[in-house]
């Protein structure tokens, strides 16, 4: 898909930064909806459904995790990058822990930006029509990922991940078997690295293993490779 055929909407009060991003992006082959205040953003989000959405906390109605909170209440999986002025880690873990999909503290440079739009996008294309795997299943011992449905379970029972977590699970299942290191996993999920990419993907990890049900001397779905990254068991050949 090109990205002429991406819609996205940028929330943020400040005009001249909306005016900023909007010209960013449209540069770059986007369509760009552009809201001043949380209202008109659900109220775009509803009538529009954008591929993605670019939400500044700081507006005028209300805060952006609230809208977060209700984009993600209403089960919409619609990718969200937060822009915040809001450097505090624990702002930062609220709004991934809500469902956003990343995190950009300004000021940030368009580079940066684009990466992160450019990989947000392409987490939430995990399906059959693009053949990455036959019936955009993913097959290994007792687990099932769907990639259509955006799950995981485990014997049929559903695993509830958030969406970092499940970007995780679904991007070292596409290189099972082979070793991904903390870098590739950080520039896959995240798009670019920041101080805290390495700290924040070893948290997410241990909460994924843990809601996996992994235990200590046991053969888990997600092997831990010491200072170096994770690897995704391969399915064995009847599986696949």
């Amino acid at each position: 898909m090109t990205n002429n055929k991406y819609k996205l909407l940028v929330v943020e009060d400040e005009e001249n930064i909306r005016t900023l991003l909007s010209a960013l992006l449209e540069a770059n082959g986007y369509q760009v909806l552009a809201a001043g205040t949380g209202a008109m953003g659900k109220l775009l989000i509803t009538s529009h459904r954008p591929d993605l959405v670019l939400l500044d906390l700081g507006l005028p109605d209300m805060d952006g995790l609230e809208l977060l909170r209700t984009l993600r209440a209403e089960e919409t999986l619609t990718p969200v990058i937060v822009l915040s002025a809001r450097t505090d880690e624990r702002e930062k873990v609220t709004a991934l822990d809500l469902g956003a999909n990343d995190y950009v503290t300004k000021p940030f440079g368009s580079a940066e930006l684009l990466a992160r739009v450019r990989t947000a996008l392409r987490n939430t294309r995990h399906s059959a029509q693009e053949g990455r795997l036959p019936g955009g299943k993913f097959h290994l011992d007792d687990m099932v990922i769907d990639y259509d449905a955006r799950r995981v379970s485990i014997r049929g029972q559903e695993v509830r991940l958030t969406q970092t977590e499940y970007n995780i699970v679904a991007f070292l299942s596409e290189h099972c078997g082979k070793v991904m290191t903390y870098s590739a996993i950080i520039r896959g999920v995240w798009g670019y690295p920041d101080a805290g990419s390495v700290k924040r993907l070893q948290v997410n990890m241990a909460n994924i293993r843990k809601k996996l049900g992994a235990r200590p001397g046991e053969e888990s779905y997600i092997v831990n490779e010491l200072g170096v990254g994770y690897r995704m068991r391969e399915p064995s050949h009847e599986e696949k």
